[in-house]
């Protein structure tokens, strides 16, 4: 199975789509990422802001969504969201059959040519758990620069976040 940026395909996300990965499972210590099937959760995700991307062959390769979406709570209080002008905030998730596999590089990168093609932004910002190593590697290769930490929330405990900046050029 290839997956490069030519054969990703972004479009709205689908309530087909938005109801299965509702169901996601990630392995620890992913798990945070993982969602509970919840209606509010398929709302959420059938959003104006949310995006499917899919591949010939896995038409539920991923998703994204950017705004306020893709904010994580504790970022507000962190103050991270004051500087808006000009930046989208980004948000993602790969499969969870697909994770770990080398295929984030291209799956990042074709969202931020998609970003680079739709938006006029100069900054795409996000925040990642900081137990997630994998992503945080795959964007720095993207070309993210990692900033300052805080916490948010997370279930009962206190989990440390990671904010990840990369300036966007215009092709």
């Amino acid at each position: 199975m290839t997956h490069d940026n030519e054969t990703y395909q972004i479009k709205k996300m689908t309530k087909d789509a938005a109801t299965n990965i509702s169901f996601w499972e990630y392995p620890s210590p992913y798990e945070l990422y993982s969602m509970d099937g919840s209606q509010e959760t398929i709302s959420a995700l059938l959003s104006k802001d949310y995006y499917l991307v899919s591949t010939a062959e896995e038409p539920l390769f991923g998703y994204f969504c950017i705004g306020n979406e893709a904010r994580v709570p504790g970022g507000y209080q962190a103050k991270i969201y004051d500087d808006m002008e000009n930046v989208i905030d980004l948000g993602l998730g790969i499969h969870p059959n697909f994770t770990g596999k080398g295929l984030g590089i291209s799956f990042v990168s074709s969202i931020l040519q998609w970003i680079e093609k739709n938006l006029t932004v100069n900054e795409v910002r996000l925040v990642v758990a900081t137990v997630n190593d994998r992503a945080i590697r795959t964007y720095q290769r993207a070309g993210f620069i990692s900033g300052e930490i805080f916490f948010t929330q997370v279930g009962n405990w206190d989990m440390p976040f990671i904010v990840m900046r990369k300036s966007v050029t215009k092709s």
